[in-house]
């Protein structure tokens, strides 16, 4: 018998952000039906068996032992581990073998075009995806639950950024390369995840459903991938239609290995909106949480690292992020969010045309290969202004020593 559909689940379709609205409406594309709707509801419940089957063996047998065997299997393959297991076998049986329909030249023409977009694509993910997914309540309470707050939501999305420009790294996507190992480790620190917060006592399934779950999963994923290219638009950062298909492509494998069910994985970029517009409609719920998150990261800029002029360059780091955040959200997201509502939003002013020409000469003979070595340096460049070490994926749970 299926579990109930947990409390968290509207009894309609919530209002989405209203940059997804618009781009939505205007591919013509309508909210969830009843029984859409009703599924995102009961995928609230549903996991990832074959992680949970491989995460349950290697908890029983010990992570000291299983986890050495997993990250070889990682790196070179289920072969190349010594009389391996068979739990191991099974589930590397299945991520070994890629899909029929995954397309080598989409992938990496998705990666080159999301590389193009820089340091600004890095600041839509930030000041965006990441801090309006704080309007998600039922995301931050498992947050909550892995050391969000004690780690810090700098180190968190440094880790995200790291997991991100692994995937978009030159064959990161091939067998065993960045981006492979690096969604596999994901997966598994998701698994870990699941099974520690519904064990805790203050977790209350029926109103949570399973932490880490479908539908949390397919939104983070176009969230992730997909959100900042359509923030992009708004900021001049501008594609080739071929080039918003092989992002979808890019996104639909990089769900497939992560576990997310064939039902949430986008087929086109039209489609890829349209569960980012379903998801956001089942999810986008604000609470006391929301705040709790977000305001940490207005303030993560007057740490950052830069060798020159630090104290003023902080402050208009800080200032640049959050008239970005307050561009694309608006008054209404930045209130729930215990956001400034009256902010300048002089960043994405100035950038946009600068972008604009870019984007233009990014598509004349070559621009897309010079666009994409300029844009992966900027990111790089910005993930050290970041951090003064480089992110572990995992690190920002509580769970990093079992984990590792």
């Amino acid at each position: 018998m299926a579990p109930p559909i947990p409390q968290r689940h509207p009894a309609t379709p919530r209002t989405v952000p209203s940059g997804v609205a618009i781009f939505a409406r205007l591919l013509g594309l309508r909210g969830p039906d009843a029984a859409e709707f009703a599924y995102l509801g009961e995928a609230l419940t549903h996991g990832d068996p074959p992680m949970d089957r491989l995460v349950g063996w290697m908890l029983d047998v010990g992570m000291s032992t299983s986890r050495p065997m997993f990250e070889q299997a990682v790196r070179a393959g289920v072969d190349s581990v010594v009389d391996a297991p068979e739990p191991l076998r099974d589930f590397f049986a299945i991520v070994e073998d890629t899909p029929s329909w995954v397309d080598p030249a989409q992938l990496r023409l998705g990666a080159q075009t999301m590389n193009s977009g820089g340091a600004d694509g890095l600041y839509i993910a930030r000041d965006v995806a990441l801090l309006g997914g704080y309007s998600f309540a039922g995301f931050n309470q498992t947050l909550l639950r892995t050391g969000a707050l004690e780690k810090g939501s700098n180190k968190r999305f440094a880790e995200t950024s790291q997991w991100a420009l692994d995937v978009i790294a030159d064959d990161g996507l091939t067998v065993f390369g960045a981006g492979y190992r690096s969604t596999l480790r994901v997966r598994m620190i998701h698994s870990l995840v699941r099974r520690h917060v519904v064990e805790q006592p203050d977790w209350d399934s029926d109103r949570w459903g399973l932490p880490i779950n479908q539908t949390d999963m397919a939104a983070t994923l176009v969230g992730a991938l997909v959100a900042p290219m359509v923030g992009g638009l708004g900021m001049g950062l501008i594609n080739k239609p071929s080039e918003y298909t092989a992002v979808a492509h890019l996104t639909r494998y990089v769900g497939w290995l992560m576990g997310v069910d064939d039902e949430f994985l986008p087929t086109s970029f039209r489609d890829s909106i349209r569960i980012l517009a379903h998801t956001s409609a089942a999810l986008s719920v604000p609470d006391d949480t929301s705040p709790q998150l977000a305001r940490p990261m207005i303030e993560d800029p007057l740490r950052w690292n830069y060798p020159r002029l630090v104290h003023l360059r902080r402050r208009i780091a800080r200032s640049q992020h959050l008239s970005v955040s307050a561009f694309f959200l608006g008054r209404r997201a930045m209130g729930h969010l215990g956001l400034p509502t009256r902010v300048v939003p002089w960043y994405p002013v100035i950038r946009t045309p600068i972008n604009l020409v870019g984007s233009f000469a990014a598509m004349l003979p070559g621009g897309r290969a010079r666009a994409c070595r300029r844009g992966r340096a900027s990111q790089l460049r910005f993930m050290a202004t970041m951090t003064a070490t480089p992110a572990t994926i995992g690190a920002t749970t509580t769970l990093a020593g079992h984990a590792a």
